[in-house]
């Protein structure tokens, strides 16, 4: 719920600036690209940026708090593609780095969001947090690679995205190998993806994981782990 002025200062900010920008020869493409009965402003996604930026430098949340009941607030109220973004990327800013009760509204926009584009602009933030709180976050992400809503287990097999050299190899293996015979496209594109990041850092152990897991793993899962490793 919104409840000071600087909150709500910076939601209207956001709003003014995202309809100011909008641009109704894309907005009606960008809707059908992703498949989805919420409208579109056409506003492209560094522009969000930018003006989530340049909003929260005018109205900055007083604390830690207000930032995430304004996070909520413009993510529940959103009549737009774009104000989920905004929502989204308000979450980026340093009063929320590696704050572990920023986890409820990741999962709460995981949950609600249910699409790609929403889930996995949190997945960096997730991995943060991972990396902040390890003993906290690894039987969190553990549990959420069996939660029945696979959007849950895909932000848990997507978490370590960008961890590179601090992936916690044994998490890895675990939430892929929860959802080995899951036949959802973005549960197995997911499982890809996640192994062919970390065969930048690792390449045999992506290949020996593959290897062990080949007879499970989907033809789009292998593709994708194995698409710039040489055989």
């Amino acid at each position: 719920m919104v409840t000071t002025e600087v909150t709500t200062e910076l939601i209207e900010a956001i709003h003014r600036q995202l309809q100011a920008a909008a641009d109704p020869s894309r907005a009606e493409g960008a809707q059908a690209y992703m498949k989805s009965q919420m409208p579109s402003l056409g506003v492209r996604v560094p522009e969000v940026r930018r003006i989530v930026k340049s909003a929260a430098a005018a109205h900055p949340p007083g604390s830690l708090a207000e930032l995430q009941s304004t996070v909520l607030a413009l993510w529940r109220t959103a009549a737009c593609r774009e104000e989920r973004y905004a929502a989204i990327d308000l979450t980026g800013l340093k009063l929320a780095a590696a704050e572990l009760s920023m986890l409820a509204v990741y999962e709460e926009i995981i949950r609600t969001g249910a699409w790609w584009d929403l889930v996995d602009g949190v997945a960096n933030r997730l991995g943060a947090l991972l990396q902040a709180h390890r003993a906290e976050l690894t039987p969190v992400l553990g549990r959420w690679s069996t939660d029945e809503d696979f959007w849950v287990r895909r932000a848990a097999i997507t978490a370590q995205l960008g961890a590179k050299s601090a992936t916690d190899t044994a998490l890895l293996a675990a939430v892929i190998e929860a959802n080995l015979n899951d036949r959802e496209f973005f549960i197995r594109k997911a499982i890809g993806w996640a192994l062919r990041q970390y065969a930048r850092t690792d390449p045999d152990w992506v290949r020996a994981f593959v290897q062990q897991h080949w007879t499970d793993l989907s033809p789009l899962s292998r593709t994708e782990a194995l698409r710039n490793l040489a055989a």
